[in-house]
């Protein structure tokens, strides 16, 4: 099966909710329709740094999406490109969808002059490291996260 990888689009929505929803709850989180929808709209508003691509099967069906933000970084001329979500649909894993996705990222990073290309993922995501580690090795950074209590 041939899969293209290829820039959200509207239409994509509908598909989009339900990739969303599985990795929201691949990560222990219940879906929150106030974030989703504020998601959704920060990806076709051209003032937001935040962007998405998804995985096309030759049939049309979409089996996977990726949402990646573009920022500014202290340590670099460019750019940067956090690849902060991809998700492949269970079904459809193991078909090459996510190393496309991630490959497209790697040629969208040269062609638009991004510093680098980088993501996180959890320790114990194996499969996806088993992926992740043929690009490049573990940075070897350990992440902290503060919530804000107030929100």
């Amino acid at each position: 099966m041939t899969i293209t990888i290829r820039r959200i689009e509207k239409r994509d929505e509908m598909r989009w909710r339900e990739l969303w929803d599985g990795y929201t709850r691949f990560y222990e989180r219940e879906p929150d329709e106030a974030i989703t929808r504020h998601t959704w709209a920060r990806i076709f508003d051209a003032t937001s740094p935040v962007f998405a691509i998804v995985a096309e099967q030759e049939d049309g069906a979409v089996i996977g999406m990726a949402n990646y933000l573009v920022h500014d970084s202290t340590s670099a001329l460019t750019p940067v490109c956090y690849l902060q979500d991809l998700f492949v649909d269970p079904q459809a894993r193991a078909g090459g969808a996510g190393k496309q996705m991630i490959d497209w990222l790697v040629d969208e990073m040269r062609r638009q002059k991004w510093s680098r290309l980088y993501w996180n993922t959890r320790e114990n995501n194996y499969r996806a490291r088993g992926l992740y580690d043929k690009y490049t090795p573990h940075s070897g950074f350990v992440r902290y996260v503060i919530a804000n209590p107030d929100l």
